[in-house]
């Protein structure tokens, strides 16, 4: 995978943590079901809970820039993806050429935990900060059993390395990602995750 360059990365640090003092200002009741800390990712389509409102053009500056939109979401802060089940993977990395340590639940968990129903050809539009996006279908989301990383090496991923979310697999365990050149082998897999569009 290419190296991105984060041109966004001090929006998506910055707001959440301005809209997370601005609601302390205001005290808890102002404050949403799953907003005890910063959302970190946000899922939006075919979805059967929600705990946000729409689409903010003001507010949801990153998201306007790269052209989304939605009625509904359900989002997710750090402690409610430490929730779900975790899973841990040992793929070697196409950085150092080493392997290392990744933890976190299973995509398809989030995906049930925004209320999504993912089937073999439901398309999982997967996003990161600098708006670079890739397409899994739940069928492969599935055999190739992606996680979203909350952590590496047992400390959490920061924003400005490959966090605070990254959506991977164990490349080193899948024949077909296993034979390609180590640099090619996690296309699919952004880092600095920060929304899911679910397409029915």
């Amino acid at each position: 995978m290419k190296k991105r360059q984060f041109l966004g990365a001090a929006i998506a640090g910055a707001l959440p943590l301005a809209a997370d003092a601005a609601a302390a200002d205001r005290g808890p009741a102002s404050r949403g079901p799953a907003s005890r800390g910063p959302a970190l990712l946000t899922v939006t389509g075919a979805i059967a809970r929600a705990n946000r409102g729409p689409f903010d053009p003001v507010l949801d500056q990153m998201m306007h820039k790269q052209g989304l939109g939605f009625a509904k979401a359900y989002t997710f802060d750090h402690a409610a993806l430490l929730q779900l089940v975790p899973h841990t993977i040992r793929p070697t990395l196409e950085y150092d050429g080493k392997p290392h340590t990744l933890r976190g639940p299973l995509l398809l968990d989030v995906m049930g935990s925004a209320g999504a129903k993912v089937g073999d050809r439901t398309t999982l539009v997967l996003r990161a900060v600098d708006g670079y996006s890739v397409e899994l279908n739940g069928a492969q989301a599935g055999t190739r059993r992606v996680i979203v990383a909350t952590h590496i090496d047992g400390a959490p991923m920061p924003l400005g390395g490959l966090g605070p979310l990254w959506a991977v697999y164990d490349a080193d365990r899948i024949p077909e990602m296993a034979a390609l050149p180590l640099a090619q082998r996690f296309t699919d897999c952004p880092w600095a995750l920060y929304h899911i569009e679910v397409r029915a």
